[in-house]
This record gives C-alpha cells, sequence and structure tokens, in this order.
C-alpha cells in the first residue's frame, strides 16, 4: 500500500510526514521536473508502508508545475490511500480539494490539522459530524505537538472510497457547516 500525504501549502504535511515515518526520508525530483516529493515509510499494523510527501496543491486542476507534479503523483495508481491535511481554521479551501480527491475515487482520511489554531480564532470543528456527512474518516490533530497522530494511524484502513450520491445529498450540511466554520465564533456541527 502506498499512501499520499496531500492538501495545500503550509498545512502541516511535512510535519505529518516526519512524525509518520520518523524523518526516515529520501527526497527525489519528480521524474523530468525539478519539483521535489518526499518519500519515506512507516509501519501500519506491522507493515511497511510507502508515504509520500505530495507538494502542496490547492485543486487537481492544476496551475502550476508543483500541482500537476501533485495531480500527476496522485493519478499514477489508484492503489493509494490518501490522508488529506487541512488547516482547521480555513476549512472550506480544504475541503474543496479533499472533495475532488473522493470524487476521483481515491480512499481518503482527513487530518484537521492545526486545531490549536482554529480554537484561538475560535472556530471549533465538530469532527464526528463532518465525518458523518462526508462518510470518511476524520481526525482532529495538531501535528506538530503529536496530537491526534496514533488515531490518524489507526484510521487509514478505514480509507474506503464513497458513493458521491451519497456526499452530493449532505452537499448544503457540508457547505453551511464549512461557512459556519469560516466565520468568527463558528462551529461545525452546531456547539454553544
Amino acid at each position: 500500500m502506498k499512501i499520499l500525504l496531500m492538501g495545500h501549502p503550509n498545512v502541516g504535511k511535512s510535519v505529518f510526514f516526519n512524525r509518520l515515518t520518523g524523518a526516515n526520508v529520501t527526497e527525489s525530483n519528480y521524474p523530468g521536473t525539478t519539483v521535489d516529493y518526499t518519500k519515506g515509510w512507516m509501519k501500519i499494523e506491522g507493515k511497511d508502508v510507502e508515504l509520500i510527501d505530495v507538494p502542496g496543491t490547492f485543486s487537481l486542476d492544476p496551475k502550476d508545475r508543483a500541482e500537476e507534479v501533485a495531480v500527476a503523483m496522485l493519478h499514477e495508481s489508484k492503489d493509494v490511500k490518501v490522508i488529506s491535511v487541512i488547516d482547521a481554521s480555513k476549512i472550506e479551501r480544504g475541503l474543496y480539494l479533499a472533495m475532488e480527491i473522493i470524487e476521483e475515487g481515491y480512499p481518503l482520511v482527513i487530518a484537521l490539522n492545526m486545531r490549536d489554531v482554529a480554537e484561538d480564532k475560535n472556530i471549533v470543528i465538530d469532527a464526528g459530524k463532518l465525518e458523518r456527512i462526508l462518510g470518511i474518516p476524520v481526525v482532529s490533530t495538531v501535528a506538530i505537538a503529536g496530537e491526534g497522530i496514533k488515531e490518524l494511524v489507526s484510521r487509514i484502513q478505514e480509507a474506503k472510497p464513497v458513493n458521491v450520491a451519497d456526499i452530493a445529498a449532505n452537499a448544503a450540511n457540508v457547505a453551511s457547516t464549512a461557512d459556519a466554520a469560516a466565520g468568527t465564533a463558528g462551529t461545525l456541527g452546531g456547539g454553544a
């Protein structure tokens, strides 16, 4: 099995990579380019699994060479699982990319990273509710502090392709909850 770490630039993908691999890495250029990516190994249930820190991308509709490489790496094989790292304080932007990956049929786990930063902005996200809406594992994390890493690893095996029609039926909920999270004192899932 191969796992790709995908997300926007500066959402903590490299921190996850280092935590998951113990920084046992190989840096390479994608063939035919000068775009770097990092590859390493981690253990899941006692098995070695290849982990790749894909260049940051905002969309699967690439606008620059780094995004072209990210999309090409995703499309190279359907035998991958994706950890979509999303900045919890900018959830709507990250959900857009995650939805694109889901629509293409890839098994996905969402790491809602930088939860502490979101909370400092009075943004609280109900990861359980988001998980029920999307039908995929969603784990709240603070990668730099190591919070949520063990849960994330334990949930990777749960990642399976999702029927987009099921998500489409809940699209209004996703949009409204993402809008709520984007605002000051927003709450995904209707807390306070």
